[in-house]
Formats: structure tokens, C-alpha cells, sequence
């Protein structure tokens, strides 16, 4: 007896698109695990690679380096929500952000609120700069860092526009970089980078 397989058509297959206020329903309810590394960004819930000591000594470094000269000016989040709109809340690795006397404890800092954020990237590499850059700049975070472990660079990325940012600086060791909302500092990128590993 010769049997007859049958198919359904093919039905096209929809991403499910979440909600900030419905991520942060599903956060607060469990449904992720405290240790898992996870954000929301343009409406998916993405799962972002543990962090390695390469990389935690590399956040642990520009905290280092940025904060102290600043710390009555500004106020530091690492690893911090930045409210980027209903469809994503990502976590940098590091903002400086502007004071405020409720130390953000009312909402999320914005990117009105952002002085300059950096993104350390190893594996994320590609992520970090085709992905979160462009959020970043659709979102008018005027300043970005992008420390590129592989390649040893700091990637700068300033004038955010709906496009992308307009401006990019890519710096090697030797050189040295001022953000653009404190031009009286001025930091190496050798201190940025640390020594190869």
C-alpha cells in the first residue's frame, strides 16, 4: 500500500514585536533569569553574549579613566537602561550622563540625557556597529565610543542624524581624543585600550 503525504501550504512566518512597557512586564514577572543578558531593541528581545574579563577590565578601565575628572559633573551608568523609546532599551556598557538630583531613580535616562557612551566590543563587535550605532544615532545619542578590541582601535562616532551619525574618527594607538561635551579633557587611546592580551 503506497502511503500519500500531504502538505499544508506554507504559512509566512511573523516576528513578534514587544513593547517596552510588555519587556518590562516580562523582566519584573521572571520570565528571564537575573544572570541572563538580555535587551530590547528595535521591538526584539535579543540575547547579548556573556561578558568575558577582557571585556569587564575594558569597562572597568573607562570607568577609570572618564569618570574621576568628571564625577561632580556627571553621573555614571554601566550596564544601565537608556530608554531609546517603546521599542528598545538597550544596556551600554558605560554613560556619562547628566546630574540630576534623583539619580535617574523616576525613569530611565534618555538620550537628551547622554554626555557620551561607549560600547566595549569583542565578540559584539559587528552588533555594536551595525546594529546598536545606528540606534543610537536614529535615537540623537550625540556621542559614541566604540573601544574595537579586535582591531585595537576607539571608534568615535559624533553629529547623530535619522541616517546614522556624520561623523566618524577612528583612532589608533598614539593618539589621543576629547569628547566633545568636555573639550578641556583629553584622554590617550593607549589608556582606552590597555595592553594587548
Amino acid at each position: 500500500m503506497t502511503q500519500v503525504l500531504t502538505f499544508s501550504p506554507v504559512l509566512p512566518v511573523t516576528r513578534r514585536k514587544f513593547t517596552a512597557s510588555e519587556y518590562y512586564i516580562m523582566l519584573n514577572a521572571g520570565v528571564f533569569h537575573e544572570d541572563d543578558r538580555v535587551e530590547l531593541i528595535d521591538g526584539e528581545i535579543v540575547e547579548v553574549p556573556l561578558i568575558s574579563p577582557t571585556h569587564a577590565s575594558h569597562v572597568m578601565r573607562a570607568h577609570y579613566l572618564l569618570y574621576p575628572p568628571l564625577e561632580r559633573q556627571t553621573l555614571l551608568g554601566i550596564h544601565n537602561p537608556l530608554d531609546l523609546g517603546n521599542a528598545s532599551q538597550p544596556q551600554p556598557d558605560l554613560m556619562l550622563l547628566k546630574s540630576r538630583e534623583d539619580f535617574y531613580s523616576r525613569a530611565h535616562p534618555t538620550p537628551e540625557d547622554v554626555l557620551l557612551l561607549v560600547e566595549v566590543a569583542d565578540a559584539t563587535l559587528e552588533y555594536d556597529r551595525n546594529v546598536k550605532a545606528p540606534l543610537y544615532a536614529r535615537t540623537g545619542v550625540p556621542e559614541l565610543w566604540i573601544v574595537n578590541l579586535p582591531d585595537r582601535q576607539l571608534e568615535i562616532y559624533r553629529n547623530p542624524t535619522p541616517g546614522g551619525y556624520g561623523e566618524h574618527h577612528w583612532l589608533k594607538s598614539g593618539e589621543a581624543v576629547t569628547p566633545s561635551a568636555f573639550p578641556d579633557l583629553t584622554f590617550a587611546v593607549d589608556d582606552m585600550l590597555g595592553t594587548a592580551s
